[in-house]
């Protein structure tokens, strides 16, 4: 029986393929049940409630594989010889990836604090550097040809950082979520608090689309490199 011989480069290849299929398909669940929370002619308020304490939970998953994308995706084109990156930048990398992490997973915990409002706002600020920082890779490289010399390499780095765009988008999109659900649970469901609800729900999801699209678009790059 031949010896079986992995990488180190082939285990982050790994890792990147189930943090993506983790991503997607738990957004795919996340997805679902919005679509069932809106169904107030067949759920009624409080099981509505309980879909949306499921989603909540469930969002988790996909928050967390990002985060630990961020530094996965430059220790793999080090390790692959993409991009020669020092130790220190690779260990800032997971620091800033540990740190989102922890961000995430510290406002959930204590969700509805002034803690957890503390910790989106930071959140809000990484994400807007790191949307920077992928397109800028991403444009310096297809218009220089470095430091990320293969163009669907390049490409991959810019649809990255639109990925987090569309992410900020959703942020903003959804933030009068939170009062209108508040009235809601307040005031019951009526056409007054439920078409407001609604239509800003319904805001947020068009940028849902654009980052399921724009994943699709990440994986069809890594995985067929057509250029």
């Amino acid at each position: 029986m031949p010896e079986m011989t992995v990488s180190f480069y082939q285990w982050l290849v790994f890792c990147h393929l189930l943090l993506f299929v983790l991503w997607l398909g738990a957004d795919v669940g996340v997805f679902m049940l919005g679509q069932h929370f809106r169904k107030r002619e067949k759920w009624t308020l409080p099981q509505r409630l309980a879909l949306l304490q499921l989603l909540v939970n469930v969002d988790m998953v996909p928050r967390s594989a990002w985060a630990l994308m961020v530094p996965l995706t430059l220790s793999m084109v080090d390790a692959g010889g993409w991009w020669e990156l020092p130790g220190w930048a690779l260990a800032i990398a997971w620091l800033v990836g540990g740190a989102w992490l922890w961000l995430v997973w510290d406002a959930h915990m204590h969700d509805q604090t002034e803690r957890a409002r503390r910790n989106n706002r930071i959140e809000f600020v990484l994400k807007i550097a790191l949307t920077l920082f992928y397109i800028g890779l991403g444009l310096s490289s297809l218009l220089g040809g470095a430091p990320l010399e293969p163009v669907w390499l390049a490409s991959k780095a810019l649809l990255f950082g639109l990925i987090f765009g569309a992410a900020i988008m959703i942020d903003v999109k959804f933030k009068p979520v939170g009062p209108l659900l508040g009235k809601l649970i307040a005031e019951g469901s009526s056409d007054a608090t439920e078409i407001p609800l609604r239509r800003t729900m319904d805001q947020s999801r068009v940028w849902v689309w654009v980052v399921y699209l724009l994943l699709l678009g990440t994986a069809f790059l890594g995985n067929i490199k057509p250029f």
